[in-house]
């Protein structure tokens, strides 16, 4: 049963943000102390919808069984090919584990849910103000926490508290729902365009009549060549004809893409998801990163307050995180870095065509927490010493 929201607003943990990052944070700090008071806060009510490929990748499914949130799935049909393609080069193949496409409408209604029936209290707030101090955190000057979690998304308002950081390289995506047609039926379609990369448009099939639809690009650093929202449906029915005739449901969305190495500050705030700027700069995807650094930052959190030092949930975080993403990212990285060159790109969809195992490798790379195998760089070695030269 869910615990009622008390009159008295200093609370255990707060996370700003009811997401996937967020949700999942509850769930986790809930699990390790059933007894902790949590806030869950998020400007919207729910359901609502949110920009987003909607692909929920098997990895994620393992985070959400050791939260007890695996049903979460139920009652949509599992995808299990992708296919990959650029120019006149493609690759199809059935992934070793299904993964699904739920909308986030579906997909973060019922973790919230989940969230509040473990004990979670939920309100409407959009938090404005973040001020740190010594013993607390205070939220909008009413709200106050032993920790914070800042799940708030990539302009995240909790990011911005602990001071100024790097801007990550970003891209920007348009995403709606279409019709599915034939050839994308059962499967996940990405193709990749010819503009900055990594840039591709995608259409993965719902297992409902409808498809996930949409383009997105690199943009600059300071986003003087930000692509309009007609570019991006002129690159989506270029490369994927057919889908923005009938689509709906346009969106469109920053991805702040993981770069070499991750940070997080000591103290009591922490970021979870895509405000602690963990998006795979490969494929962009982050619903992975999402629940499992929410995860991660709920054990922190619960572990610090019941060893009495709330401070200390900073360090714990970020030394989980790097103990389980630190390899993965330095080889996302260095793969978007590759993959900017249209012959690595071709090289890599041939490689995956001729090796089973290569093209796993790729998936586990994109949608999970991979890397670049000694046989996945022989594959690839090899397609490039075969292949010729590509503008």
């Amino acid at each position: 049963m869910a615990r009622a929201v008390s009159s008295d607003d200093t609370w255990d943990l707060v996370v700003v943000g009811a997401g996937p990052a967020g949700s999942v944070t509850a769930l986790s700090a809930l699990r390790a102390a059933p007894h902790l008071r949590v806030l869950l806060l998020d400007r919207a009510d729910f359901p609502r919808d949110k920009c987003c490929g909607d692909g929920i990748a098997p990895h994620v499914g393992d985070v959400l069984r050791e939260v007890g949130a695996e049903s979460v799935t139920a009652g949509w049909r599992p995808v299990d090919v992708l296919r990959l393609s650029r120019g006149d080069h493609a690759v199809s193949g059935t992934m070793r584990r299904s993964v699904w496409v739920i909308p986030r409408e579906v997909l973060d209604a019922r973790l919230v849910a989940h969230a509040v029936a473990a004990g979670a209290a939920l309100r409407r707030q959009r938090v404005r103000e973040v001020m740190v101090g010594d013993d607390t955190v205070t939220l909008d000057h009413t709200l106050r926490a032993r920790v914070v979690v800042g799940a708030d998304g990539a302009e995240s308002v909790v990011r911005s508290a602990l001071g100024p950081a790097q801007a990550p390289r970003r891209a920007l995506a348009l995403r709606g729902y279409a019709p599915t047609l034939s050839q994308g039926a059962g499967r996940q379609l990405i193709r990749y365009g010819e503009r900055r990369q990594p840039s591709y448009a995608w259409a993965f099939d719902r297992g409902d009549g409808w498809s996930n639809v949409g383009y997105g690009e690199l943009v600059d650093r300071d986003g003087a060549q930000r692509p309009t929202r007609a570019l991006l449906l002129d690159q989506l029915e270029l490369l994927l004809p057919g889908y923005v005739e009938g689509g709906t449901a346009w969106r469109g969305h920053h991805l702040p893409l993981s770069g070499w190495r991750w940070d997080q500050p000591d103290g009591r705030v922490l970021l979870a998801g895509d405000a602690a700027g963990l998006v795979n700069p490969m494929t962009g995807e982050g619903i992975f990163y999402a629940t499992l650094t929410g995860l991660l930052a709920g054990r922190a959190a619960a572990g610090a307050i019941a060893d009495g030092s709330p401070a200390a949930a900073g360090a714990a975080y970020r030394s989980a995180v790097r103990r389980r993403l630190s390899r993965h990212l330095r080889h996302t990285w260095t793969a978007s870095q590759l993959t900017r060159r249209p012959r690595v790109v071709h090289a890599g969809i041939s490689a995956a065509a001729r090796d089973p195992a290569a093209f796993d490798g790729l998936v586990e790379l994109g949608l999970g927490d991979g890397r670049l195998t000694a046989r996945l760089g022989l594959a690839l070695g090899r397609s490039l010493l075969t292949h010729p030269r590509t503008r």
